[in-house]
């Protein structure tokens, strides 16, 4: 019998080295899932429901993309985003068009802190439409993977049942332990096709019958930010605790009015690049990543208003106003660190870049 080789290193995958696409996994239209392995045969080691940054060298120069891992890291010899192409998207038509098995690509990370690991809870409730299924079948699948299935109510919505990500996967792992109890709702259904299913948009009256002991769960939501606006408006009308409410989405925020502090006259703010050896002068409303970026430097960067986190970098010295969107934990702010996107220097800052 031939023996199978492993190429197992000692340490795990660093985003010092690029990943190479393995397999491009057709999910429905417009959507499919990508494989991808170092060429070392380093392991993967994060936490479901992260994310990475990858570099796109799309027509009119390269873009920076962040996408939720689906694959989990019980399962480390690879690392699997599921891409959707929405209506007028770059990157992710560049992926579902262009990348093909072979193709190598710069990632940043794993990072962000949506995760149920952060959160142990006897129960869980898991929301999810379009693809912010990925982070929740990441979590689902470590659980399963973990031996000791908890319970989960896993809810979807779809335009149509054939839009429905990972369901055949999540059928087969419900088939076999019944800690795990699949909701889906869809808009409309496939032609020629039976739907026994929940059929609407989910509303307080569908998640009751979903889930009747929801007020028990620690619920984690991932959508369109339209959707998880309203499921946060539907928990907190049946008085749900928000507190044991979680939530990720990747789209920019409403725009709220903040208070600003005014900024430094030109030239009083000045940015030291301690790795790269460069100090740049700048105005006190420049960020980081502009004078970073105008410097010739490179920083990984991603939704670049202070919510993915990608473009977390360690301050050494001086003092910066950052008004950020949960991309950063109060302790990494302690410990020094800053998003560069949302970071305006006061004075004389030292960045470790």
């Amino acid at each position: 019998m031939a023996k199978t080789r492993q190429n197992w290193t000692a340490e795990p995958w660093q985003d010092s080295e690029m990943l190479e696409c393995t397999m491009v996994i057709p999910e429905s239209d417009n959507c499919a899932t990508i494989a991808f392995r170092p060429p070392s045969g380093a392991w993967f080691d994060y936490q479901p429901g992260q994310f990475l940054t990858l570099d796109l060298p799309v027509p009119g120069g390269a873009v920076q993309r962040t996408y939720t891992i689906s694959s989990s890291p019980s399962r480390p010899q690879s690392l699997s985003v599921t891409v959707k192409a929405r209506p007028g998207s770059v990157g992710g038509r560049w992926l579902l068009d262009q990348l093909k098995p072979g193709m190598r690509l710069r990632a940043y990370g794993p990072a962000g802190q949506f995760t149920f690991l952060r959160h142990p809870a006897a129960k869980y409730l898991f929301i999810s439409a379009g693809s912010g299924a990925t982070p929740l079948m990441s979590m689902t699948t470590w659980a399963w993977d973990s031996g000791e299935m908890p319970d989960i109510v896993y809810v979807h919505a779809a335009r149509k049942p054939s839009e429905i990500l990972f369901r055949r996967r999540l059928e087969e792992y419900a088939s076999r332990v019944p800690g795990l109890q699949l909701r889906f709702t869809v808009e409309e259904v496939d032609a020629y096709a039976v739907w026994p299913g929940y059929h609407g948009r989910l509303s307080q009256i569908m998640l009751g019958l979903m889930a009747p002991d929801y007020l028990e769960r620690e619920v984690f939501c991932c959508g369109p930010a339209p959707f998880m606006a309203a499921v946060r408006d539907m928990l907190e009308s049946l008085g749900f605790d928000l507190a044991r409410y979680h939530e990720e989405s990747f789209d920019a925020p409403a725009l709220v009015e903040v208070p600003v502090e005014p900024s430094p006259p030109p030239g009083a703010a000045q940015i030291e690049f301690a790795l790269s050896g460069i100090t740049a002068d700048c105005q006190g409303d420049d960020t980081v990543l502009a004078v970073a970026r105008q410097a010739g430097l490179n920083i990984p960067s991603g939704c670049q208003f202070g919510l993915c986190g990608t473009c977390k970098v360690l301050k050494r010295e001086g003092e910066v106003l950052m008004v950020h969107n949960g991309g950063i934990s109060e302790e990494e702010i302690a410990e020094g660190y800053i998003l560069a996107c949302c970071a305006r220097p006061q004075g004389l800052v030292s960045v470790e870049v």
